[in-house]
C-alpha cells in the first residue's frame, strides 16, 4: 500500500535552539511531557494546487464599467443581461479576442432627418433588412443598431428571413419617422471619447464575431440604465 513517512532524529546534532537552524542544543538527560508534530506536504508539496489544498469551491470574478468604456458600451441605453463568454474570436476570423472591451453593434452613418428612438425598429427600402436601434450619435450621424434572430429584431415578419443592411437605400426609424440615407464613404470617425470607428461604404461591423465563444453563465436582471457620468460594479460568484 502507499503511504507517506519520516523519521524525526532527537540527536544532539538535529536539535537547534534558533530558527536559524545555526545553535545545536541538547534535550538533556531528563524531561517529560514533551511533543512533537509532524506536518506532511500534500504530493508536489505546500502550494502546487492551492484550489485542492485550501479545499476552494468558489470563484468570484469582478469588473467595472466605467462610462462608455473607450465608446464600446453605449451610454444611451439600458442593459439587463450579465455573462460569461469563453474565447470569443474577433469578427470574420478565428482569432480569440483579447481587447479589454469590445462594441457588438453594427453602425451606419449617412445624411438623417429627425431624430432616431432607442429600441425602435428601422426598416430599410429595397433590401428590407431590419433591425432595433441601440443608439443614435446626432452629433457626427452614425447610427448603432442590432440584428438579431427574432422577428422585428434582424428577420423580416413576412417571411422571417434575415437580410443585412447595405447600400445607400433610405433606412427608415418606425417609431419616430426619422430617416437616414446611408453614406458610400469609407473613413475614420473621431468618436466622443477620441477613439476612432472605421466605416467602409457607410458601415461598420461587430468587434466579435457573432455566435463565437461559449457561453457558461448567463443571468437575467431587471433593467439597468446607464449614463455618460456613471460606474457599474459587477460581481459574479461561482461555484464548482
Amino acid at each position: 500500500a502507499s503511504y507517506t513517512f519520516g523519521t524525526v532524529n532527537l540527536g544532539d546534532d538535529f536539535i537547534f535552539s534558533d530558527s536559524s537552524l545555526s545553535s545545536s542544543t541538547t534535550l538533556g538527560a531528563s524531561g517529560s511531557g514533551g511533543a512533537i508534530e509532524v506536518i506532511i506536504s500534500p504530493k508536489e508539496g505546500h502550494g502546487n494546487n492551492a484550489v485542492t489544498e485550501l479545499g476552494g469551491h468558489y470563484v468570484m470574478t469582478a469588473t467595472t464599467l466605467s462610462q462608455a468604456e473607450g465608446d464600446d458600451l453605449t451610454t444611451a441605453n439600458d442593459f439587463r443581461q450579465v455573462g460569461l463568454v469563453v474565447d470569443p474570436t474577433t469578427f470574420g476570423t478565428s482569432t480569440v479576442a483579447s481587447a479589454t472591451t469590445a462594441r457588438q453593434t453594427f453602425v451606419v452613418k449617412g445624411t438623417t432627418s429627425g431624430t432616431f428612438e432607442a429600441d425602435e425598429q428601422i426598416v430599410q427600402t429595397s433590401t428590407g433588412a431590419v433591425g432595433k436601434v441601440v443608439e443614435y450619435d446626432s452629433d457626427r450621424s452614425l447610427l448603432y443598431y442590432q440584428q438579431e434572430r427574432f422577428s422585428g429584431f434582424g428577420t423580416s415578419a413576412t417571411n422571417s428571413g434575415f437580410t443585412a443592411f447595405s447600400g445607400t437605400n433610405l433606412i427608415t426609424g418606425q417609431t419616430s419617422g426619422a430617416t437616414l440615407t446611408p453614406s458610400s464613404d469609407t473613413e475614420t470617425v473621431t468618436l466622443a471619447n477620441s477613439n476612432t470607428l472605421t466605416l467602409t461604404t457607410g458601415y461598420a461591423n461587430p468587434e466579435l464575431q457573432p455566435d463565437s465563444g461559449d457561453i457558461i453563465y448567463l443571468e437575467n436582471r431587471k433593467p439597468i440604465q446607464r449614463d455618460s457620468d456613471q460606474t457599474e460594479d459587477i460581481k459574479l460568484i461561482i461555484e464548482f
